[in-house]
């Protein structure tokens, strides 16, 4: 039997009498009250989550610039020192190898935050592509993450520290923040589709900046939450998830991300030639959102059909907690994927009436 991996946080879990579930190798809380309250409390106060499953890998040198252009689907020459970028990493394919956080520290120094159950594979890809003045490291083991989210975010951290951390711009970050007395990097980001920050210390640091937290935030409805909420959150705001909406057979382009593959980027990269060709030409599938119009919830790996042909399959859905309707991201043959085309999902072996709508589901309002 396989033992599983645990954070440095969690012996915080069963103090909160989370439960906990298998997730990617990883005992990991699924939730620490309900999934539909934590969910709330991001849309509505804050939730804090543990995520320091997540993988950080250092690059480093004079060539990292040269060596990130040529595995990255982004132009990372548009970072500068102290912002971040999202970005993917293809096969010659055109597939996802990952999608990622890329954070630039200045000319060679970079930080790159993998999806944890791609760790070792996205390491070893990064590894076999060095070349140069370039040295990749796997420093996963030496960082915690948590994620501050939800709009008294801004407030609950700001309480904590004496730099201002309420001004930071959206894909940007601070280094070296005292939080207490820890040392934080604090990155305006997330994967909620609220306001938020994404937190780095010491991995020793992790269970005490934990608590001080949940202690600054408790006036203010502050829940700590969990892999549940996370991802109704992220699937509400239609943010890609590794091994659904992007898999080595997946392109970025067609889940959707195009935004984060920069084809007329001067640099080539791998699976550029296959990227731009689908940037030209149109997707042969593409990520959509559907509705159910009969009872039912589209689940992982439902398929979808238009009369007896199959047309593709639903990559992640649920019962929306926010919005109350039994949505789903579905993979669709172009043709179908038209604004208001009718499909049925067929769920318990029977065809249920579905409509193709517009995506995000959800959408925070910008102050």
């Amino acid at each position: 039997m396989t033992t599983l991996l645990r954070t440095p946080l969690f012996e915080e879990y069963k103090v909160l009498g989370a439960k906990t579930i298998d997730f990617g190798g990883w005992e990991l809380p699924v939730q620490f009250t309900s999934i539909k309250d934590e969910h709330e409390a991001v849309r509505t106060t804050a939730g804090l989550f543990d995520v320091s499953h997540m993988g950080e890998i250092e690059v480093t040198g004079k060539g990292s610039l040269a060596y990130l252009q040529k595995t990255m689907t982004n132009d990372v020459s548009l970072l500068t020192d102290g912002s971040a970028q999202y970005s993917t990493m293809c096969y010659e394919n055109g597939g996802t190898v990952d999608d990622l956080l890329i954070y630039k520290l200045n000319d060679e120094h970079y930080l790159l935050v993998v999806n944890a159950s791609n760790i070792e594979k996205d390491f070893e890809w990064l590894l076999s592509h060095v070349a140069g003045d370039v040295h990749v490291v796997n420093k996963s083991k030496d960082f915690a993450q948590l994620a501050l989210q939800g709009p008294l975010a801004p407030t609950i951290l700001q309480r904590l520290t004496d730099e201002n951390v309420v001004d930071i711009k959206y894909f940007t970050f601070k280094n070296n923040v005292k939080i207490g007395d820890y040392s934080v990097l604090v990155s305006r980001t997330g994967y909620t589709g609220e306001d938020g920050y994404e937190l780095y210390c010491e991995s020793s640091d992790g269970p005490a900046l934990w608590k001080l937290l949940l202690e600054a935030g408790k006036e203010d409805g502050l829940k700590p939450c969990g892999l549940g909420a996370r991802d109704t959150l992220r699937f509400e705001a239609k943010l890609a998830l590794y091994g659904q909406e992007l898999t080595k057979d997946i392109t970025p382009l067609e889940a959707g991300i195009g935004f984060a593959v920069k084809t007329n980027k001067e640099s080539d990269f791998i699976g550029k030639s296959v990227l731009a060709s689908q940037k030209e030409n149109g997707v042969p599938r593409k990520i959509v959102g559907i509705e159910m119009i009969d009872k039912g919830i589209p689940r992982t790996h439902y398929e979808v059909f238009i009369g007896d042909e199959r047309i593709g399959e639903v990559t992640s859905g649920t019962q929306s907690p926010t919005l109350k309707r039994n949505i789903g991201l579905a993979l669709l043959k172009k043709e179908y994927t038209a604004l208001g085309t009718e499909v049925e999902v067929e769920i318990r072996n029977k065809r249920l009436k579905a409509v193709v709508v517009s995506t995000p589901f959800y959408k925070r309002e910008k102050k």
